[in-house]
């Protein structure tokens, strides 16, 4: 197999969308004044939000694809991407509205209400055009570090971590052109799409 195909398939699977809401609430436990809760409640919280968002989301589609409503399980057809969209909608304000009910900072539940944002833009976009949710999921986690950034929520120098989410982003969005999953403007939109969406409902304190 091509070496750069199977290493750009890697960066899609570890990088996949149902993936980052949870390195995002990892982050989030360990650069923030979050890091001072007990281990065991960090674990619980990064765990719930597993399974909201991407096991729940996982066994849906799995569950449209046996079932024949979807022929693809990596959903690279947009028209069929509504249904499991909204499965993943419902499932990011799930993970929302339990970390709000734990009594995390409001700023952190946006992250997930500006994923299902996004996710819900895609929606109407694919209805007539291909967008990346690997894209908007990226610009989601950019924005994400970004914004802990830049209303200073981080304990930490966030240089190093802003210069690796941008990094990675530009290898997921090279990675999916390079797959001719999307095309470059798809991605690009789709970085912008979930950008946007994060930054600004995260800018809700």
């Amino acid at each position: 197999m091509d070496l750069m195909k199977k290493f750009s398939q890697i960066v899609s699977g570890v990088f996949s969308p149902l993936l980052i809401p949870s390195y995002g609430t990892i982050l989030v436990s360990y650069l923030t004044i979050m890091r001072l809760l007990p281990l065991r409640y960090i674990w619980l919280g990064v765990g719930v939000v597993f399974m909201l968002t991407c096991l729940i989301p996982i066994a849906g589609i799995f569950a449209l694809y046996k079932a024949g409503f979807v022929k693809d399980a990596g959903l690279n057809e947009r028209t069929e991407r509504t249904v499991p969209y909204i499965l993943t909608i419902l499932c990011y304000l799930g993970a929302g509205f339990f970390l709000y009910r734990a009594g995390t900072p409001l700023w952190i539940d946006m992250f997930f209400a500006g994923g299902a944002l996004a996710a819900l833009i895609s929606i109407i976009v694919n209805r007539w055009w291909k967008i990346s949710a690997h894209g908007a999921a990226m610009g989601g986690l950019t924005a994400f570090v970004f914004r802990m950034a830049a209303s200073h929520y981080a304990i930490y120098n966030l240089e190093v971590w802003m210069s690796v989410v941008v990094i990675a982003t530009g290898l997921v969005l090279t990675s999916r052109v390079y797959l001719n999953r999307h095309t470059l403007m798809q991605v690009l939109l789709g970085a912008a799409n979930g950008f946007l969406c994060v930054w600004l409902l995260s800018m809700i304190q």
